[in-house]
């Protein structure tokens, strides 16, 4: 499958198969799950610094890839959530900044 945190993501990634999500998938953090067409992460993390912290370090990175989660943060937590709206449901750019994600935590 490769390193999917080498990859860049590209404009007008088809959607995944349930099959292929699921391969790609097992090369994520086990901390990810896949949910009705959505990646979804969270972070329990201390105070509110730490998690507008990583927010912003995801928002800057989402920026580089043009690929952008949606991130809910709160004191102590931080929900990560990814699908491709254009494409109905999860694409290989998905998982790609997720695996980006990934190396930044």
């Amino acid at each position: 499958m490769g390193d999917l945190s080498r990859e860049r993501c590209q404009p007008g990634a088809p959607a995944v198969t349930p099959e292929g999500a699921a391969e790609l998938l097992a090369g994520l953090s086990p901390s990810w799950r896949s949910e009705g067409g959505r990646l979804r992460r969270e972070y329990r993390l201390r105070g509110f610094g730490e998690p507008v912290a990583l927010a912003v370090r995801i928002a800057l990175l989402a920026e580089r890839e043009d690929h952008h989660p949606e991130l809910r943060l709160g004191y102590g937590h931080l929900e990560v959530e990814l699908t491709t709206h254009s494409a109905g449901g999860l694409t290989r750019n998905d998982f790609i900044v997720a695996a980006k994600i990934d190396e930044l935590t």
